[in-house]
């Protein structure tokens, strides 16, 4: 078993939502405010990045998708160099060059962040089995959203990772909004995870703002991955805020927006730790206060950070 790197203690987890939260809200400030480029938040969904990635152990890789933010924080990424590197600037996780849409950091174990949609899905066939083939530790992790569970590339990697016995669990984070569409008029099932019977691989569906209960079953599933076999996990959550910053939601009937914000993953959980007695206001606003002093120090940090050299534009390319 891969020992695990955090989330042992409910604080460790609202910790890391509060940061994820606080980070994303900055980011779109920041593209209103100042013409900082714009990203696609996971605003909303921190409790399926933070409950999947508190079950992973350090050996473990990820690959992740244009909603990524969240992700890479829970993996424990600088908030100071994602902005650096949202900005286009040198002290970003890929010197300024990936923006929001393709930031890999190797050191996290986050191999890539495709903007494609569904396009991590074949790729982690790819890294499974070079795992497998070469006998290393660490299982894979492929984050993706409800658009890319109605592409081929979806079925085919299944498939591909069935035939194989790779180790890779793959993590539906259904949103409900495919960009700007509903899922419900792009699927008639009502859930994902229903899909991957017919290739032979044993999924289960969870409720993805409830992030005790998605580290519970992510634990569980990944005993399945650690065995050899692939496994789907169906994450049902909601996109709070729009596509892509900016966007005004005006696609989004206001009635069950109002209605998924009732259900915030954040608020829910500072509430829930409330009634048990666990933690109790002052506690969970100073750790709301410290979450939104490192965004800020981050934000000092990307702005003082120099833009790449010219000759940069060369390097890191390949031909």
């Amino acid at each position: 078993m891969s020992v695990k790197l955090y989330g042992e203690r409910p604080e460790e987890l609202l910790q890391m939502m509060q940061l994820i939260r606080g980070y994303e809200e900055q980011a779109a400030a920041l593209q209103a405010e100042s013409g900082v480029p714009g990203t696609c938040t996971s605003v909303g969904q921190e409790a399926c990045a933070v409950g999947v990635i508190a079950a992973l152990g350090r050996d473990d890789l990820i690959l992740t998708n244009h909603r990524s933010a969240g992700h890479l924080l829970a993996r424990g990424a600088d908030p100071g160099r994602l902005f650096a590197e949202v900005m286009g600037r040198r002290d970003g996780y890929c010197k300024g060059k990936s923006g929001s849409l393709h930031i890999s950091a190797r050191e996290l174990g986050v191999i890539l962040t495709s903007t494609i949609v569904g396009g991590e899905l074949g790729l982690a066939c790819g890294v499974g089995l070079s795992q497998k083939m070469l006998h290393r530790a660490g299982v894979v992790v492929c984050f993706f959203g409800d658009g890319a569970a109605c592409e081929g590339r979806f079925h085919e990697s299944l498939n591909l990772a069935a035939v194989w016995g790779l180790p890779i669990l793959f993590v539906c984070e259904n949103n409900e909004w495919q960009a700007f569409v509903s899922r419900r008029e792009t699927m008639l099932a009502d859930r994902i995870a229903s899909w991957a019977a017919p290739f032979g691989i044993d999924s289960v569906t969870v409720d993805g703002n409830d992030v005790e209960a998605v580290r519970a079953v992510a634990t569980a599933a990944l005993d399945v991955v650690r065995s050899g076999k692939p496994f789907l996990l169906e994450a049902r959550t909601y996109r709070l805020r729009g596509h892509f910053e900016p966007d005004d939601q005006a696609y989004v009937d206001a009635q069950e927006l109002a209605s998924a914000w009732a259900r915030d993953p954040l608020s829910r959980f500072e509430g829930s730790l409330q009634e048990s007695r666990r933690l109790d206001a002052d506690a969970i606003a100073t750790m709301r206060a410290a979450a939104k002093s490192r965004v800020d120090a981050a934000v000092a940090y990307a702005m003082d950070s120099p833009y790449p050299a010219i000759d940069e534009l060369v390097t890191d390319v390949y031909a």
